[in-house]
C-alpha cells in the first residue's frame, strides 16, 4: 500500500512548517506512519546544497545557478528518502516541494516556466504531491513574522515586490489545479488555522483510504 505525499507551500512567515508539525501529530493520532521532511534539504547530501543556497556570500548565485542546485538537492532527496517513504507506505510531509520552485525562481527570479518543467519531468518522473497545502497572507504580515524568528537568510534579505510576485505564482498554480491545493488562510489566528488543517488532515485520510480500497477491488 503505497503511501500520501502532501506537501506544505507559502511564503515567508506562513506558518506552514509549525502547521506540519501539527498535521503529522494528527496522522499519528489516527495510527499512521508519517515521514517529516523538508526541500531543500532531507539528505546530508541535500542539506549541504541547502547551506548553499541560504547563506549569503560574496559571490552571487545566478538565477540558474540556484535552480539547479535546487533540483540536485530534490533528485537526491527523492531518491533516497521520498519516494522509499512512501513505498513503504508511510505518509510523507515535505516542507516546500516544487511548487516553490515555480513560485520562487519562476515568480520570484523570473525564470521561464519552461525551464523548470522540463528539470521537473527529469528529476521526478511522475512523481507529484497528492495533496498540496497553501499557507496564504499578505506579505508585510509574512515578513513581519519571518523578522521575528532571527537572523535572515539569504532569501529572507529580498525586498517585498520579490515576495508579492511568489505569493502571486503561488495563487495562481492553486487556481489551475484545485484538485491538488487546499488554500489555507494563515493571516488568522493559530486556532482558527489548525481547525482547518485538521479538517483538510482528515479528508485526505478518507481520501486515501477510499483510493486504496479501490484499488484492492480492482485488483481481486
Amino acid at each position: 500500500m503505497r503511501g500520501c505525499f502532501i506537501t506544505f507551500e507559502g511564503i515567508e512567515g506562513a506558518g506552514k512548517t509549525s502547521n506540519l508539525a501539527w498535521a503529522a501529530e494528527l496522522l499519528r493520532a489516527s495510527q499512521i506512519e508519517v515521514l517529516i521532511t523538508r526541500e531543500p534539504g532531507g539528505t546530508p547530501c541535500a542539506e549541504a546544497i541547502r547551506d548553499l543556497l541560504l547563506v549569503e556570500r560574496e559571490e552571487t548565485i545566478a538565477p540558474v545557478t540556484e535552480l539547479l542546485l535546487i533540483f540536485a538537492a530534490r533528485a537526491q532527496h527523492i531518491h533516497q528518502v521520498i519516494e522509499p517513504a512512501l513505498a513503504a507506505g508511510k505518509w510523507v510531509l515535505c516542507d516546500r516541494f516544487t511548487d516553490a520552485t515555480y513560485a520562487y525562481q519562476g515568480g520570484g527570479r523570473g525564470l521561464p516556466e519552461a525551464q523548470i518543467t522540463t528539470l521537473e519531468q527529469l528529476v521526478q518522473g511522475t512523481l507529484r504531491p497528492d495533496r498540496t497545502l497553501l499557507f496564504d497572507l499578505p506579505v508585510e504580515q509574512g515578513l513581519l513574522r519571518a523578522g521575528r524568528r532571527g537572523a535572515l537568510d539569504r532569501f529572507e534579505r529580498e525586498q517585498a515586490d520579490f515576495f508579492e510576485r511568489i505569493r502571486q505564482t503561488y495563487l495562481q498554480r492553486q487556481q489551475a489545479e484545485p484538485a491538488r491545493f487546499r488554500l489555507i488562510e494563515a493571516g488568522v489566528g493559530l486556532d482558527q488555522v489548525r481547525e482547518r488543517v485538521q479538517v483538510l488532515i482528515h479528508e485526505a485520510i478518507a481520501e486515501h483510504g477510499a483510493a486504496t480500497a479501490a484499488n484492492k477491488g480492482s485488483a481481486l
